[in-house]
């Protein structure tokens, strides 16, 4: 009996302990799933939520505000006075120059960061104001004599006195880029009526593209590498237009996929036809579907042009039918041409993108799903098509409403993005319209032509800059790497922006701009981005006398207030339109002070 039952009660056991080995799995699926299924409540959530209840109830314990110890942080040398840590010239040695890819973001580790001031240029003086900044700046803020020398003959720039002054000339616009805009609109009169919105011009030179555009309700990032043509994004900043630097290379640029309504490119001097078309392709995934790529120089025009580029007919001959062939491969079509400028749209047809599927000796394929469109922060460049999907094709120039009415319009885009939706985008706006009241209350100078480059560095959906376009200013919305995909609806409400993640340095050149806004962002970011680094990143980039409004939780109050007064800010603490004690505002200026090793 005993043998016989022996065998029963360990299957018993047995049992008993698979069933508590289920339960058990089956509790911690579920606590799991609680947690996945608000895991985005809990990333979006505010802390000050719980410094709210804390306040409202005595009873209850409040949370301690954060506090550090004071800090005076010391000044850079001024070899630093245009420091750009991640397109840093003394470190292009150790990255390869296949592609020019050293001219990259190639950011310096934490124990290389500086922890310093970066000090004006001796002699620098506040911005001349917008709109007089478009047509000349101060030489002492950009003093730069290189670029000057070797392109005056082009009339991109010229020195007089103190001055440098912006005729409006370029490579391929000797009678002024008015003309030659002027031009260009013949070929596509979507440029007139609202249609064409957001542009990118690739190899800016001194962004006088841009600037013209300003006044024809287009609003362009001016692209270009940190390289020997001196400071070109520094120029187009201190000018008041928007800039970037940035290269085509070997990762694609910071931009969803389908953003821009135009990209433009004047003797850029980036070789189109070359690495299988790879660059052509990056452009075709910016560009949204119906947009435009507009090209002047080699080898548009080469039958007229090709004795002053050095080279043979028959070659920019090649050059042209190559360029031709690459660009009917990936679904661009000849638009129009004239003279010295040449426009392609990209197809929105489904039967072009469906033909290069069908068709396994393509080149280029077409991009498998497992490619992501919009990943674009160290994503390298992909040999392949990016096709429009039906939602994007309802994004396309010519579905989405013309400029203004687009701006107050959710996209269709808004979809993709978790709990986005149209009564969700007219409460975002109707909030920011709210909070800018508040904030010109708090700031007198916001509105005025004090301010002119705006920065938003945690933007959602482009709120504050839609608060402020009737202001005389532009602002940069930056939509954080590491959060929800927004940056499609902002380029689709008409508005520019960039991803980006303030662990890093910002791609621009120190003192270029007049304002930066953040909403909470040492919230979100402070466990992954240390809080000294982002301010002193934000003193690299903000200009003399310019200001900064931060609004944060309650929490970080005090540690901000703290690390602005090592910087030599001068900071207040504001209210909130709601005045309420979970968060408030910090408005700080910067001060304009001299190296010590320098004369003012």
């Amino acid at each position: 009996m005993k043998n016989g039952k022996q065998p029963e009660k360990g299957s018993s056991r047995i049992l008993s302990l698979t069933v508590l080995f289920i339960a058990l799995c089956g509790f911690s699926f579920y606590l799991g799933g609680m947690f996945c299924s608000e895991r985005d409540k809990i990333e979006a959530k505010d802390v000050t939520s719980t410094t709210t209840k804390a306040v409202a109830s005595p009873k209850e314990p409040t949370v301690s505000a954060l506090q550090i110890k004071s800090v005076s942080f010391p000044e850079c040398g001024s070899d630093l006075q245009d420091y750009t840590p991640c397109t840093d010239p003394k470190r292009w040695k150790r990255y390869g120059v296949h592609r020019l890819s050293f001219l990259e973001r190639h950011c310096p580790p934490v124990h290389e960061k500086s922890e310093c001031l970066i000090p004006p240029p001796d002699g620098y003086k506040p911005p001349i104001r917008w709109p007089k900044s478009r047509d000349q700046c101060w030489y002492k803020n950009v003093p730069y004599d290189w670029i000057n020398k070797q392109k005056s003959n082009q009339h991109w720039l010229k020195k007089e006195g103190d001055k440098f002054h912006f005729p409006g000339g370029g490579t391929m616009f000797p009678r002024g880029v008015s003309h030659y805009v002027d031009q260009m609109q013949d070929l596509i009169p979507e440029m007139k009526d609202g249609t064409v919105r957001t542009a990118i011009d690739t190899g800016c030179g001194v962004a006088s593209w841009g600037g013209d555009l300003l006044d024809r309700g287009i609003l362009t990032i001016s692209l270009a590498p940190r390289d020997n043509h001196e400071a070109q994004v520094q120029f187009a900043l201190e000018r008041g237009i928007p800039a970037i630097l940035g290269i085509i290379s070997t990762q694609r640029l910071p931009f969803p996929s389908n953003s821009f309504d135009m990209a433009h490119c004047s003797r850029c001097l980036i070789p189109w036809t070359e690495f299988g078309g790879i660059y052509l392709l990056e452009v075709h995934r910016i560009v949204r579907p119906g947009g435009f790529w507009v090209l002047s120089g080699p080898p548009v025009n080469y039958k007229r042009r090709w004795r002053g580029w050095n080279t043979t007919m028959e070659d920019q001959k090649s050059d042209y039918d190559k360029l031709q062939s690459l660009l009917t491969s990936m679904c661009f079509k000849k638009y129009a041409q004239k003279d010295d400028i040449a426009v392609w749209q990209k197809l929105s047809d489904k039967s072009c993108y469906d033909k290069i599927a069908k068709n396994m000796e393509a080149y280029p394929p077409k991009c498998d799903d497992s490619i992501e469109p919009d990943s674009a922060w160290y994503t390298p460049l992909r040999p392949c098509v990016v096709a429009p999907t039906p939602k994007v094709k309802k994004s396309g120039l010519g579905s989405i409403p013309k400029w203004p009415e687009r701006l107050n319009v959710a996209p269709e885009r808004i979809s993709d993005v978790h709990g986005g939706s149209a009564s969700g985008l007219k409460h975002d706006d109707g909030k920011w319209k709210n909070r800018v009241k508040h904030y010109k209350k708090v700031l007198p100078a916001l509105g005025t032509d004090k301010i002119r480059n705006v920065m938003d560095m945690n933007t959602v959906y482009g709120g504050f800059a839609a608060a402020l376009v009737q202001d005389p200013v532009w602002v940069m919305n930056v939509v954080s790497s590491y959060s929800a995909n927004t940056l499609p609806v902002v380029f689709d409400r008409g508005l520019i922006g960039t991803y980006h993640d303030w662990c890093e340095a910002f791609s621009t050149y120190p003192r270029t701009y007049d304002l930066l806004h953040l909403d909470s962002l040492f919230t979100l970011e402070s466990q992954r981005c240390e809080m000294k680094y982002v301010l002193l990143e934000m003193d690299r980039i903000l200009r003399p006398g310019g200001y900064v409004i931060m609004r944060e939780s309650s929490y970080f109050m005090d540690a901000l207030t703290t690390l602005g007064k090592g910087m030599r800010w001068s900071c207040r603490r504001e209210e909130t339109e709601y005045a309420v004690e979970s968060e408030k505002i910090l408005v700080c200026q910067k001060k304009l002070w001299f190296s010590s090793n320098q004369t003012s």
